[in-house]
């Protein structure tokens, strides 16, 4: 199995809150950035999305937090799909300090709206393959 992708992150003062730990919904952006580099790391833009008719969205997101972040601390956050049959796919998430210490694990489900339907695809993993220059990244 190859490693996901990942991309570092450093906390910034800003994000912590008043006991100095980062806030939790910011926990939830780092996730989104590592997602939206993923695509771009792939070769898929949101102008590409776009133009093909469809957007990405969240169904589902679930946050377990195991060890509390502070300003300053480097992470990783790491991204990987995990495909299905239907409509939707999981991405399952960590963000870790450098020591390996694990600070959250995300999983999600997602999946592709066609835009001028305003429902699911069918086959999202299949649009996936068609827009990316790179569908390794995605496990495909």
């Amino acid at each position: 199995m190859t490693e996901p992708f990942a991309v570092p992150v450093t906390v910034r003062g800003y994000e912590t809150d008043v006991q100095g730990h980062l806030n939790q919904s910011v926990y939830l952006n780092y996730a989104e950035h590592a997602r939206w580099s993923l695509l771009k790391a792939a070769g898929i833009s949101q102008s590409g999305l776009i133009g093909r008719g469809v957007g990405p969205v969240a169904l589902e997101t679930t946050l377990r937090y195991r060890r509390e972040l502070l300003a300053g601390d480097e992470v990783e956050v790491t991204c990987a799909f995990a495909w299905g049959e239907g409509k939707t796919f999981r991405i399952e998430q960590t963000i870790r300090k450098t020591d390996g210490t694990v600070a959250a694990e995300i999983t999600a489900v997602g999946g592709l709206m066609d835009l001028k339907e305003r429902r699911l695809v069918a086959d999202p993993r299949e649009h996936f393959k068609e827009l990316a220059a790179d569908p390794g990244l995605f496990g495909l």
